[in-house]
């Protein structure tokens, strides 16, 4: 029994080991198999303590779902029972999607659609809700869906995912000095910043639920010109890790599919001349600012 136990920590040291390699790849849910559960568990873990703001990206799918069904997790202590919330802050669906579309056309919003309900949708709505009468929430209740619908149109394929480069985020403060890849989840873009100007942005995109890309403050650790996930076997050219096994690095998938897919917990780039530029500009302990 004893030597049970001791190959059972070894074989979950060895596991360990291999996730803080290099755990990322596009993410695929048809070639998901055994291997692509395991950076699930470590990287799932770290995340809601990591992001606890109201922009932050809830855990799992959950939450979105709780102020509609359950009276203890109301959006919001004021607002009245009896109106009904269809989406709010915190909210990750297609309707938020087509929501932010709508928003755009109404000049409420700069940024492309993420389906993702963060402070720049809450500020766009609130806006809305406050020149056509409503109260100003910031959640979209029944009268404030009615009236955005009939003030706009049903958006376009286009509208919804647009094949432009995404409009950049408000920088972070944090982005503010020195070098840094400011890299916003919620605009879904790369700025690339020295002394609180940007240079240059490019558009990215970040892991599923499941395998998170991690949020907060971290420095350039090594840079690789051409590697291949060890853990996923896939080519992650211009890898600029910055979290573990996290990197900035270009992805072939996210060029091809663009956001029909995810990486593993990685920041996937789909530019690659823009990325390889970037690659020679940026050294080893420059920071990397990671946010809603």
């Amino acid at each position: 029994m004893h030597r049970q136990k001791v190959i059972i920590r070894a074989l979950g040291l060895a596991t360990a080991v291999a996730l803080a390699a290099t755990a990322c790849g596009p993410k695929d849910p048809e070639s998901a198999g055994p291997g692509s559960s395991a950076p699930a568990s470590p990287t799932a873990v770290a995340t809601p303590d990591a992001s606890p703001s109201t922009d932050g990206k809830p855990g799992d799918a959950s939450p979105s779902a709780s102020p509609s069904s359950s009276p203890s997790s109301s959006p919001s202590p004021s607002a009245s029972p009896t109106v009904k919330q269809i989406m709010a802050n915190g909210d990750d669906s297609e309707l938020v999607r087509e929501l932010q579309a709508r928003l755009r056309q109404l000049k409420l919003m700069s940024v492309a659609p993420t389906g993702f309900y963060g402070s720049k949708t809450t500020a766009a709505v609130k806006t809305f809700q406050s020149k056509n009468g409503l109260t100003a929430t910031g959640g979209v209740d029944e009268p404030t869906w009615k009236k955005i619908q009939n003030a706009t149109k049903k958006p376009t394929a286009d509208e919804l995912r647009p094949p432009t480069v995404n409009e950049p985020d408000a920088p972070d403060a944090r982005c503010m000095t020195g070098r840094v890849m400011c890299i916003s989840k919620e605009s879904r873009t790369l700025a690339w910043m020295i002394d609180g100007k940007v240079v240059s942005t490019l558009d990215v995109r970040f892991g599923s639920e499941n395998t998170p890309t991690r949020e907060g403050e971290f420095k350039v650790e090594w840079k690789a010109k051409d590697w291949v996930s060890t853990l996923y076997h896939t080519p992650m050219p211009y890898s600029m890790f910055f979290s573990k096994g996290q990197a900035v690095h270009y992805s072939a998938d996210f060029a091809a599919r663009g956001y029909a897919g995810a990486s593993h917990g990685c920041v996937n780039v789909r530019d690659k001349a823009k990325l390889a530029t970037l690659f020679d500009a940026v050294k080893v302990g420059d920071k990397v600012v990671v946010y809603w």
